[in-house]
């Protein structure tokens, strides 16, 4: 008998530190090929990767060459990336082309990174957010419309083809090495801001974490929307003190208060729409990933801000 064909997996996001390393996990049991279309990666000689726009004409050939059995879309652009139209072309549009070739070419599995921003940051959320509370963000701000509407695409597809066994991610917060995010760049700096007045709730999942949880979801093809989230969170201004931060109060002046945070953290510019995270709590309800895929974080949160602690950035 033939020996039985790995499954080959297109990823996206080659560049980032999670994307790495949830190929690192699969390298041996799957045929990897990896794109970005921000920067050639290398990734090895074992694994084939492009640096392509998902919206050009050449991306459909890497479908045809390859005939891919699952897709990893991790390669969703931050808001603290590109102009907001350029954001909206590669997140909304390119995850749009990317849906369609897939259902074109007969994939079977299709994993899509969002974020748990998607749910809004709001005085009245409640205690714990489950997957099936309203996205109220894009009409909070629009910075976070491309976020929204790449999973209302996601979800048009998830029930308009279920042949392509889609599963959503909302992570919370994604900390740890390598991971170049506002909140990372803040819980590594010597001086933080705060709002004052305010200390919200907030989650964190260590990046060896969440690269098992996209993993785990990889390995059993179950549908839906799943919040992915360890189940303790802490109060903001009491994690900048577990990471060593100098706490440095601002006053929540909103035209003021993203360049002055931008300027402190050294930053080329502080995201507007994340200062309502900074105000009030968005903690979300990871239990039914954990109970579907049997995901447990290994991470705790002193871990994560020892680390921090460790290796403060020079501002």
């Amino acid at each position: 008998m033939s020996e039985q064909r790995k499954p080959r997996i297109l990823v996206t996001g080659a560049a980032g530190a999670l994307t790495q390393q949830v190929i690192n996990r699969l390298r041996d049991n799957c045929d990897i090929v990896a794109v970005d279309f921000r920067q050639q990666v290398y990734l090895g000689d074992d694994i084939p990767s492009y640096c392509i726009d998902l919206n050009k004409r050449g991306f459909e050939d890497l479908f045809r060459q390859y005939r891919f059995d699952g897709v990893i879309h991790l390669g969703r652009l931050m808001t603290s990336e590109l102009t907001r139209m350029r954001r909206y072309n590669a997140n909304v549009l390119g995850t749009q082309r990317l849906l369609d070739l897939s259902h074109k070419y007969g994939i079977k599995r299709v994993i899509i990174l969002s974020t748990f921003h998607v749910y809004g940051a709001m005085a009245y959320n409640p205690a714990l957010i489950d997957e099936a509370a309203p996205l109220k963000s894009a009409g909070l701000s629009a910075d976070l419309v491309d976020s929204v509407e790449l999973e209302n695409l996601a979800n048009i597809y998830l029930w308009r083809y279920p042949e392509l066994n889609i599963t959503i991610l909302r992570p919370c917060n994604i900390v740890g090495p390598g991971v170049r995010n506002t909140m990372s760049a803040l819980l590594s700096s010597e001086r933080a801001p705060v709002l004052a007045g305010f200390s919200p709730m907030m989650q964190f999942i260590h990046i060896d974490d969440m690269a098992d949880a996209i993993v785990l979801a990889w390995q059993k093809p179950v549908k839906g929307v799943f919040n992915v989230a360890p189940h303790d969170w802490v109060a903001y201004q009491q994690a900048l003190k577990m990471c060593g931060c100098k706490r440095i109060p601002i006053l929540s002046v909103p035209p003021i208060v993203p360049k002055a945070i931008a300027r402190l953290l050294n930053l080329k510019s502080f995201p507007h729409y994340l200062l309502a995270f900074f105000k009030y709590p968005v903690v979300i309800d990871g239990r039914a990933f954990a109970r579907e895929f049997g995901f447990k974080p290994k991470r705790p949160l002193k871990e994560i801000f020892r680390y921090y602690r460790n290796n403060k950035r020079p501002v």
